[in-house]
């Protein structure tokens, strides 16, 4: 485990598990993998790995199953498709396509079946390098705004060592719907000590407010803690499970709580919310939309 006050990048290695079925947007997804999805014009996949990028990492692990390479595939540069937009002068286009394979070298680890988060996580352990100390999961369902919560997080990690999550406080009613944190304060107003996780809650029974959003810094040491887990339901690891046992082998695991927007790409309403708050902030399309969605409402 990494030294608390290491000098060292927190990180350069990001792991996206992306192998999910995405069932909830059937029919579209049996032909297009939902992470590929264009929120406005960009896929989600490409906003997942611009913010890994923006705090440090240098390669993606996309952790996909054999019919899904085409997410991995689309960090990869297109000659063809370059070379026509350059000579028809389409710089702008040929900005954007070249804007993903730009941002980070991305390589795909095979998850053969769906055997949970922690089994996708697991999965990766082969392409990581020696001195992969420590490595970022982004969770491409989770868009997390604005970005720089990565960066918060490598400063917790060499501040107390360990391993670090995102967190949000969430409504005492909507506690039901997540993963809470049972925590400790530090003197730090937005870093807690994590003691333990809780499964949906009820809110008389929920030891906070505060619910995990699909952001971890882990170290290494949680693939060991992988190994070690006993699978649940369906033969799932799960993820939490692993961080658990780490919590009580007194491995440091703090949060950083995030005061931004969390978007779900994992369900259609989600996805829809995310489009219009980006193309809201689109200076091109933004105006227009704005002015349609109030006539839109006032009709409804």
């Amino acid at each position: 485990m990494s030294s608390p006050t290491s000098t060292s990048p927190a990180f350069r290695t990001a792991i996206v598990p992306a192998a999910g079925l995405g069932t909830r947007f059937l029919p579209t997804t049996k032909a297009v993998p939902k992470e590929l999805l264009p929120v406005v014009d960009t896929p989600g996949i490409e906003l997942v790995a611009e913010e890994a990028a923006e705090a440090g990492a240098e390669r993606l692990v996309v952790v996909t199953s054999p019919d899904k390479r085409s997410v991995a595939e689309y960090f990869q540069h297109q000659p063809e498709l370059e070379s026509t937009l350059a000579e028809r002068g389409k710089d702008r286009l040929l900005d954007k396509v070249r804007r993903g394979p730009d941002l980070i070298n991305a390589e795909i680890a095979l998850q053969e079946r769906a055997l949970g988060l922690g089994h996708a996580v697991g999965c990766a352990e082969p392409n990581l390098a020696p001195t992969d100390d420590a490595v970022a999961v982004l969770l491409p369902d989770d868009l997390v705004l604005p970005h720089g919560v990565l960066g918060r997080m490598a400063e917790t990690r060499r501040r107390f060592g360990g391993s670090v999550l995102c967190a949000f406080d969430v409504p005492a009613d909507s506690v039901s719907s997540y993963g809470i944190f049972d925590v400790d304060d530090t003197d730090e107003n937005d870093v807690k000590r994590v003691r333990g996780m809780v499964e949906k809650p009820a809110p008389d029974r929920a030891p906070s407010r505060l619910a995990a959003a699909g952001r971890y810094l882990l170290d290494r040491a949680v693939f060991d803690a992988l190994r070690r887990i006993d699978p649940g339901a369906g033969g799932e690891l799960q993820l939490t499970d692993a961080v658990a046992l780490l919590i009580s082998e007194d491995h440091p695991v703090h949060v950083v709580v995030h005061s931004g927007v969390r978007h779900d790409l994992g369900n259609p309403g989600g996805f829809l919310k995310a489009a219009v708050d980006f193309a809201l902030k689109d200076s091109e399309i933004g105006p227009d939309l704005r002015d349609w969605l109030v006539e839109r409402i006032g009709r409804s």
